[in-house]
């Protein structure tokens, strides 16, 4: 049992993982994430120009990080899995936003998930699956 005074090591509602994304325009990845994923802003921090310098959205139940590229910290396109309550609208909706298509959805011999891929403007790949029923 905890006591109200007793500090945990990660904010409430975090994961102990979190994907953190290193990308030339943030904002713009941002305002994806929101769109495609329905991402909620948690916590925003600015570099002084105003570009985004730590940002953490949260996409269901998971916190992901985002910053601005930058000498020190350079581009750093990565693949990333999400399950989606539609990954067929969620598709449609990265496509909508100006993602690449990589994969339609579709459901595998042998699979039990509706899987697809998409890559956004940054070089990151995003592969949605939505479970089409209990393995």
């Amino acid at each position: 049992m905890h006591s109200q005074m007793e500090r945990t090591f990660k904010p409430a509602g975090y994961s102990s993982l979190s994907p953190y994304l290193i990308v030339e325009d943030a904002g713009r990845l941002i305002k994806l994430m929101e769109a495609v994923f329905e991402a909620k802003l948690l916590r925003r921090f600015d570099f002084p120009n105003g570009d985004p310098m730590h940002v953490e959205l949260k996409i269901d139940d998971t916190v992901l990080m985002i910053t601005t590229a930058t000498e020190t910290w350079p581009s750093a396109p990565v693949m990333l899995h999400v399950y989606v309550p539609d990954a067929q609208a969620c598709f449609q909706k990265a496509l909508g936003a100006g993602c690449e298509s990589l994969r339609e959805p579709v459901v595998e011999e042998g699979d039990t998930d509706l899987r697809g891929m998409f890559k956004d403007f940054a070089g990151n790949t995003w592969a949605i699956s939505t479970q089409q029923k209990n393995s």
